[in-house]
Parts: C-alpha cells; sequence; structure tokens
C-alpha cells in the first residue's frame, strides 16, 4: 500500500479514536497526514470511500491476525484457542473489529454499506474496498475456512474435514460471544479448552 494512503488511513483511526465519525473532516486527516486535501480525495474519492477502505483495513488486520495465531502453536486445540483469545483482544481495544465482528455499530463509527458500491476509482486497492465489506456471518465463515486449511494440512477431501470445521466454527462463534459478553477474568482461553475437550479436532 502506498505510504501517502497508509498515512491517511492512519490519521483517520486516529481521528476516528477522538471524536465521533461525523465531525471527523477531511481536512484535518490530510493536514495530519501531511499531505493535500486533493491527495486525499484522488486516493479515496469521497469521505465514505476513505470509511469503506478504512473498514477494509481493519478486517485484514484482524484476519492477518488470526492467521499469525492459527500459525503460532504446534498443539491444535492451542492454535484455535490462540485465534479467540486475539479474536477478542483486537475486538476490546478496535472498536470497528468489534462492530464488524457483532454488527453493531454505534454512532461514533463509520457504518458504511456492506454491498458493493460503483467504483470509478483508479486506485487497485480503492477498488477492492469498494467492494463488499465482510458480514458478521462472512466473518465466521472465513476464519472457520482459515482454521481448517491450516488444521487439517493439504491434501485433506472436504468430507473428511466436517467435523473439524465444526470445532472450528464453534471456537469462533464462542469467542465472538466473548466479544458481546466478555467472561470474568478474559477466561477466553478456559471457555475454548472446555469446549474443545468435548470436540472433534486432530
Amino acid at each position: 500500500m502506498p505510504a501517502a494512503r497508509e498515512s491517511l488511513l492512519d490519521a483517520a483511526y486516529t481521528a476516528l479514536a477522538r471524536r465521533p465519525w461525523s465531525a471527523v473532516r477531511m481536512v484535518d486527516i490530510a493536514a495530519a497526514a501531511g499531505v493535500s486535501r486533493q491527495t486525499l480525495y484522488n486516493e479515496f474519492g469521497s469521505k465514505d470511500g476513505l470509511a469503506r477502505a478504512l473498514v477494509r483495513r481493519e478486517a485484514d488486520g484482524y484476519l492477518a491476525g488470526v492467521d499469525r495465531a492459527l500459525t503460532a502453536h504446534a498443539d491444535p486445540r492451542d492454535r484455535l484457542t490462540a485465534a479467540a483469545e486475539w479474536t477478542t483482544l483486537i475486538a476490546r481495544e478496535n472498536a470497528l473489529v468489534r462492530a464488524m465482528l457483532t454488527g453493531c455499530w454505534s454512532e461514533r463509527l463509520p457504518a458504511p454499506g456492506l454491498a458493493a458500491v460503483a467504483s470509478g476509482s483508479p486506485v487497485p486497492a480503492q477498488r477492492r474496498a469498494d467492494g463488499p465489506l465482510p458480514s458478521p456471518p462472512d466473518f465466521v465463515h472465513l476464519v472457520r475456512d482459515r482454521a481448517v486449511a491450516v488444521l487439517a494440512g493439504p491434501g485433506h477431501a472436504r468430507g473428511d474435514t466436517a467435523d473439524l470445521a465444526r470445532s472450528c466454527e464453534m471456537v469462533i462463534r464462542l469467542a465472538v460471544s466473548c466479544v458481546v459478553a466478555p467472561p470474568p477474568d478474559d477466561g477466553v482461553a478456559e471457555l475454548v479448552r472446555g469446549a474443545l475437550q468435548r470436540q472433534p479436532v486432530p
């Protein structure tokens, strides 16, 4: 991603942490990123385009963290536990990720529609951001499928992974429930391990 685009997204994220999205001004974001307002509009097209790009970046960052968690341990149950812990951690720290996972968008946040919007942007990253954004069920399926791919490894037929897929989906759904109603003392790992004791995981 070009440096100017990333700087603008960083500036937008910082601005959103300080004030509601409705009060965030494009001119302030451009100034904070050290670029002209025209550069901002050239990159994103509009404030809605900037919002979609910001949401897309945070979604991609969340999924990249899931991928790291799924490869951080040798034991499959530890991998799934790490993915669940990452989910609850990032949702606690990042209001956009929390909104994407739960579908609960507060008035402070941008709430771009999930459907694709018409895009004439010459910027490939913006054309992608203008495409469909993931819904809460999409995230469940994306994480489930990533976990199955890592845990099953190459060469497994789809039918051979049905039980594993159910276990992986249960873990991500449990993690999202912990985002909505956090357990005491951040007991996500304990909940996941307890649930996985009764589930088939290779």
